[in-house]
């Protein structure tokens, strides 16, 4: 396990590709939300293969996933909230990148590590998004080996990091803090009508939830329709009235 200060810079950062990649992201997006979800896409796809990308945020004072690359980042964000603990929280509030090699090895974490293994992943990649110098969220990378985040891999998930840092901090300047704070509220609202429709969908394919992540997903890009609009339609369809999003907000 490593954990360092959040310091180290490539030489070339963009020789991976990264930049150019976040730049497209950050121009084809209208919101902070919107952005936050190609980003997570992206670090999923850029860093390695068969990555789970989750994006961490403070939302209303607590953290929250506000974009995931699949449920199951979600998921293994949602453990570290519950526990109050792990590398998403850690590099989200102390500004330090934290690698976990092997989630088996149990060592700085040991209930989440445990409970990351038996939902089947066994390396983590954590890393500081930065505004202005200071940590405002966490780029979580989850694989399914163990040492899946070598030299190479670390160098392009930080890259990454650092870019959408610069574009993170350009965003909150242009957006004023209630501005900010409704985004990510309906970053959250989005994530629960996306979540209703897995569910009537595992329902109705009797298929798991990744599989109708993917059937979301696919016809979200193929009717380019955004994906939280597609959801909403088919909870729409079996209940019969569209998503309330008051019933998402926190009381």
């Amino acid at each position: 396990m490593d954990v360092t200060r959040d310091q180290v810079h490539s030489e070339d950062s963009g020789g991976d590709g990264s930049f150019t990649e976040l730049q497209k992201a950050l121009l084809a997006t209208d919101t902070l939300e919107q952005f936050l979800q190609e980003l997570a896409t992206l670090a999923a796809r850029l860093v390695t293969d068969g990555l789970s990308c989750g994006m961490t945020m403070r939302s209303t004072g607590r953290p929250a996933t506000v974009a995931c690359s699949d449920p199951l980042a979600s998921e293994i964000d949602e453990v570290q909230y519950r526990l109050d603990d792990g590398p998403c929280l850690h590099a989200m509030r102390a500004g330090l990148r934290v690698h976990i090699d092997d989630t088996a090895s149990q060592e700085q974490w040991p209930r989440f590590e445990a409970a990351a293994q038996a939902r089947g992943i066994r390396s983590c990649l954590a890393l500081p998004l930065l505004a202005d110098g200071k940590p405002v969220g966490a780029l979580n990378l989850y694989a399914r080996s163990p040492a899946a985040f070598g030299q190479a891999q670390t160098r392009h998930a930080q890259n990454l990091a650092e870019n959408a840092s610069g574009a993170l901090s350009l965003m909150l300047r242009l957006a004023s803090y209630s501005e900010l704070t409704e985004q990510l509220r309906s970053s959250l609202s989005s994530r629960a009508v996306i979540y209703q429709a897995l569910g009537v969908i595992m329902a109705q394919e009797r298929c798991t939830q990744a599989r109708a992540f993917e059937m979301l997903r696919s016809a979200s890009q193929n009717s380019n329709v955004k994906l939280r609009d597609v959801a909403s339609a088919i909870v729409t369809s079996v209940s019969g009235e569209p998503p309330q999003p008051h019933a998402f907000e926190d009381d």
